[in-house]
């Protein structure tokens, strides 16, 4: 298989076929809130598809003041994954426990780092176990693996850059946090937030992209929800929700119709709503 005909998705049975092959490397991503009160690496010690490495989401980015998981440097990035034996010439299938929110992050993240056979698992672990497919609990010691990045600058929008867009419009922005929180109706889960959107801001909840069994909608549904929310997908699209980690499902549903050439706003809005000059909108669009 190769890269044109490789992701961004694959289905569990492809990836039970090809589990034990000899450049095929798996990863669970999952990664939650500190509100949720999961412990999502004990919960991989318990159970993971066999032979999986855990990716912890917050390790391998980088703190910055309400912002827990900014994209790191790519010397930072290619360290943290070359310990985890996911680097150059493999297919890296990665997957979690939480809605595609991570596993989409992480894809996101190794492609802006150059890394382009990559590809999430549809339907992630909780399909994987409802067919009744292997999990074990056995650690795993990976072989370390030499990652090259190639920082793909396109993919990645920041402050300022979002802050010209207000004026020129060039970009939609897509905000795919839950729609009271959009609207300024509901807290923020972190401190310090102011509560709304960016102005001019469309909304398109990631999980409106989710099938009843966990799997990402097709072509077609994908392309209605995001003609529902006011998106014009003949121009280009930058993702962002709380703290660009659901913003990445956004990507991944975009990738699957054929735009993966969308960018993802970093910092969102635990950036974004914790300044105070920026401006910020509330109620619909």
């Amino acid at each position: 298989m190769t890269d044109r005909d490789f992701g961004p998705l694959v289905t569990t049975a492809w990836l039970e076929a090809h589990l034990d092959a000899p450049d095929v490397r798996v990863a669970d991503c999952t990664w939650c809130l500190p509100q949720s009160g999961r412990d999502p690496r004990r919960e991989y010690r318990e159970r993971h598809i066999p032979g999986a490495v855990f990716f912890d989401l917050d390790e391998v980015c980088v703190p910055v003041d309400l912002h827990p998981h900014r994209v790191p440097d790519p010397a930072r990035f290619a360290s943290r994954v070359r310990r985890l034996g996911l680097g150059d010439g493999l297919r890296i299938v990665l997957y979690d426990a939480n809605d595609f929110c991570a596993s989409a992050r992480v894809w996101w993240m190794f492609r802006l780092f150059g890394h382009r056979e990559v590809a999430v698992l549809d339907g992630g672990l909780g399909k994987w176990i409802a067919e009744g497919r292997a999990v074990e609990d056995r650690p795993v010691e990976p072989r370390e693996r030499h990652f090259t990045p190639r920082q793909n600058h396109l993919l990645l929008r920041e402050l300022e850059q979002i802050r010209d867009n207000l004026t020129t419009r060039r970009e939609q922005l897509v905000d795919a946090r839950a729609p009271g929180r959009f609207r300024g109706e509901e807290p923020e889960p972190r401190p310090g937030l102011r509560s709304g959107h960016i102005p001019g801001s469309r909304n398109l909840p990631y999980k409106r992209l989710l099938g009843p069994d966990g799997t990402l909608l097709g072509e077609a549904e994908i392309r209605r929800a995001f003609a529902d929310a006011g998106v014009d997908l003949a121009r280009p699209v930058v993702t962002s929700c709380g703290s660009g980690v659901s913003a990445a499902v956004l990507n991944l549903a975009l990738a699957r119709i054929g735009i993966a050439d969308a960018a993802l706003y970093d910092g969102s809005w635990a950036e974004w709503g914790a300044r105070t000059d920026t401006p910020v909108a509330t109620g619909p669009e």
